[in-house]
Parts: structure tokens; sequence; C-alpha cells
């Protein structure tokens, strides 16, 4: 069988743990070569170390592949410009970016600080849109210039941000507008040979494993519903070549369960034809209401 990325470059964000590594050795054993860029810091964002992104790639390179790890702050405009710039000088080009960095400061949002908000925005959010942006400009000049483009975005959100989550609102906002984010560029992006998608995932990782315990194995098999590794097919097959006709689109994707998620939509409508009186609204509200399908609960909402 061969690999489905044979050949194509990928530069992974946040790749040096949990999903972005699974998702780095995933693309490996597909073929693609790799950039692994990760800052190494701790699951709150702070420190840093240059060794976990090394190891990773170490890792591709004993599997037989090619692979450099970069420690740029993705967040950072110019420094996620150059960090195109590197992989394409390094690799002579760029086919798929997959946005996995990220990290969490949990709080109720009337004990947040500010900080706790700006830093969990930035990187998730901000992080998302300085890699997509400057990636998406390098795709259009090689298809204004005649180039055939074929090139992937895969992002990752989160079913906070589809459905909110208590004591995590910096955190659910950002991954709600990683979803708008990703709707909007695939839109935007199409006319270029680009497609933009997003995930959904529920995994074991430094930000979950309070949550999703070494316990959840099937009692019959052993299989791991939580490991980050059943995550990662799905990304690849989105930065392939045979997915070319797929954006747009946000997959949930957990144990070995795949599911399309989707977005807001419009639902029950009353129309007037002139301006609605405040003291009609309630009635018609409340019309609304009934004629819409309930919305899924907020996770943690008791």
């Amino acid at each position: 069988m061969n690999p489905i990325c044979a050949g194509r470059v990928v530069l992974i964000t946040g790749a040096a743990r949990g999903l972005g590594r699974a998702h780095a050795l995933e693309f490996a054993r597909q073929g693609a070569k790799v950039v692994v860029n990760d800052l190494g810091v701790d699951a709150d964002g702070s420190g840093g170390s240059a060794e976990p992104a090394r190891q990773v790639a170490k890792e591709i390179e004993a599997l037989g592949g090619e692979a450099f790890a970069d420690l740029s702050d993705v967040a950072d405009w110019s420094a996620a410009e150059e960090l195109v710039a590197t992989t394409v000088r390094h690799f002579g080009r760029l086919d798929v970016l997959v946005n996995n960095a990220g990290f969490v400061r949990d709080r109720m949002l009337v004990t947040m600080a500010e900080d706790e908000w700006d830093d969990v925005v930035r990187v998730h959010l901000k992080g998302h849109a300085a890699m997509m942006r400057h990636a998406a400009m390098y795709w259009r000049e090689r298809a204004k210039s005649g180039a055939t483009v074929d090139a992937r975005i895969i992002n990752t959100s989160s079913g906070a941000g589809l459905l909110g989550s208590v004591g995590q609102a910096n955190y659910a906002a950002a991954k709600a507008g990683i979803a708008a984010l990703t709707v909007t560029a695939a839109a935007e992006l199409a006319r270029y040979g680009i497609t933009v998608n997003a995930i959904a995932p529920a995994a074991r990782t430094r930000m979950t494993v309070e949550i999703f315990t070494e316990s959840m194995r099937r009692p019959d098999d052993g299989f791991d519903l939580m490991a980050p590794e059943n995550v990662s097919p799905l990304v690849v097959w989105l930065a392939s070549q045979e997915a070319a006709d797929v954006t747009g689109r946000m997959f949930e994707v957990a144990g070995g369960a795949v599911s399309l998620a989707n977005n807001w939509r419009h639902g029950p409508r009353r129309d007037r034809g002139e301006r609605w009186r405040a003291e009609q609204l309630g009635a018609v509200v409340r019309e609304l209401i009934a004629a819409a399908p309930p919305p899924e609960p907020v996770y943690g909402a008791r």
C-alpha cells in the first residue's frame, strides 16, 4: 500500500507532545516530510525547551523519514512568517499546515485574570490566524505565478468551542473563534487551491489527562479510547490529495468514532414585515424556542 502523503511537506505546530506528536509520527509513516514546531512549554504555557521538538524529529528520522525541529512562537506574526519561509527554504515547498499548538489556563469567568484570557486566546486563536495568513500568502503567490496548488490547512478546535465548557471561557472562546476562522478561510482560499478543515478531538493530552485517564480502555480488547494516535489518521487523510474536494468542515474524532459537526444554521423564523414592538416579542421568542431543537448541553453544566 502506497503512503497517502508521500513527498508532501507538512508543518505541524505544537508537534512535540500529545496530539501534535501523534500527527507528526503518522505523517512520517505516510511518507511526508515534517516540520516539528514546538516551544516546549509546560501545559499552562510557562517555561520552554528545545528538547521535546528535537526528540520528535529524531523519532521521525529513526523511522526513515525527514524532519527538522523549530522553536518559533506561532502567535508572533513575524515569527510565523519566518517559519513558513524556513520550511520552504529547507524542504523546497510547503503543502500542508496543521495548526495544533495551545495550552490551557482554566478558571471560572468571574475569577479569571486578564493575562489568563489574553494568553490562551493569543496562542490558540492568533496562533492559528498568523500561521494561516502566511501559509496562504505563500500558496496564493504560487497560484498567481501559474503553479498548481494542492494545499491543506487542518485546524484544531474543540468540543468546548462547539458547545462551550464550564471553567474554560477563554479556551472555549478561542476554539469557537477557530471554528469561525476555518469556515471563513475555506471560503476565501478555495480559489487558490487551498482547503481548510478543522477537527474537534477528544483525546488524552497534557490538557485533558485528568479527564481522560489511562483507565479508559475497552475491557474486551484493551483499545485505548482516548489515545491521541486515534485522531491522527483523519488529519493525515485530510492532508492528502484524496481530500481535495473536502473543505470548510468540522470533524469530531474520539476513539474509533468520526462524526461531522454542522455549524450554526438558520432556525425557525417569524417575520412581521415591520418593526416589532418590545411587548410583542415575548410570545414570538417562546414560539421560536418551542419550534427549534434543544441546544446541546454545555460541557460541565449541571
